[in-house]
């Protein structure tokens, strides 16, 4: 049986893919969306998004992903569930499988595959996901206004992380599993002349604890062996991302943390024919409205790639 023919294949489902495929069907280009292991991305994990533009009152990440995806479908958009399993740019129409059988043969890809946080891998920290724990301080900071926070890591991130919320917050715990901070010295400084700001040095989290709340603390293991516990209401994470890219990393260039690289100021690849969008090219702001604006990028791209 011959492969299927795609013209555009967009491969993700949060902000960016659906994005690109609101324009890229808007342009008459019949785009073909696989939403992958977690349709709507990230912020499914989310509850309430107040940083999202046209939203005023705010909105539940759910709800959001539910909107973009409508939108998407109403211009002609074919989102279909299923995960490509390998993908083959080495010459076009590229050659991808879904889901281990299918096959489909695309004239252009756009990558919106995301990034997926890194978590400390405790069942406490899972039951509270979206209750207290959360991997974007810049997202969901704003919910603990006032209130003690601690934030888990040691590098930039983290201390970015930490600075942020500090604005916020009555106290932000840093927990850091060294005897000091990875992060470079300015960001270090910046954490030291932060009042509010107590670091916790040489300690990893045993528990996150709460009630049906949410977060009320966490149970803190020192690398003595002793155990103390913090009260907090927002337990960060700040350990990193991991982006989704593994499909892809003998064919496409990628950063040294396994991110695409792409053209500055495009979502061009090394690949021609090729575009990534969102996350998974984005190490730095991993917000929703960025990523939907480089899905919008990826589109644009993509269509004058196939127009020319």
């Amino acid at each position: 049986m011959k492969p299927e023919r795609i013209k555009v294949l967009i491969i993700g489902s949060g902000p960016a893919g659906y994005t690109a495929a609101i324009y890229t069907s808007r342009a008459n280009l019949g785009p073909v969306l696989y939403e992958g292991i977690e349709p709507g991305g990230q912020l499914t994990t989310t509850t309430e998004v107040e940083n999202f533009p046209g939203y005023p009152e705010g909105v539940d990440g759910n709800q959001l992903m539910a909107d973009l995806r409508k939108q998407a479908e109403r211009f002609g958009t074919e989102i279909r569930t299923g995960t490509i399993t390998t993908a083959d740019l080495s010459s076009r129409p590229f050659h991808i499988v879904v889901d281990g059988t299918k096959e489909i043969e695309a004239e252009s890809i756009i990558i919106a595959t995301g990034a997926t946080a890194k978590y400390l891998g405790l069942p406490s920290e899972t039951k509270y996901r979206g209750q207290g724990v959360s991997a974007c301080a810049t997202c969901d900071g704003f919910f603990y206004r006032k209130k003690d926070v601690a934030v888990v890591g040691g590098g930039d991130t983290a201390c970015e992380e930490a600075t942020y919320l500090a604005s916020l917050c009555r106290k932000v715990y840093m927990i850091v599993r060294k005897p000091y901070l990875r992060a470079s010295k300015a960001m270090q400084e910046r954490v030291f002349n932060t009042p509010n700001i107590e670091v916790l040095f040489e300690h990893n989290t045993a528990e996150v604890l709460g009630d049906e709340t949410g977060v009320t603390g966490a149970l803190l293991r020192k690398n003595d062996g002793t155990e103390t516990k913090i009260d907090i209401a927002g337990f960060f994470l700040a350990i990193g991302h991991h982006p989704n890219t593994e499909l892809f990393a003998d064919q496409l260039e990628l950063d040294a943390e396994g991110y695409i690289k792409v053209e500055a100021g495009t979502s061009k690849t090394n690949i021609e024919g090729v575009f990534a969008a969102g996350d998974v090219k984005d190490p730095h702001y991993r917000q929703a409205i960025t990523a939907a604006g480089s899905g919008c990028v990826a589109a644009l791209d993509c269509e004058r790639f196939l127009l020319r």
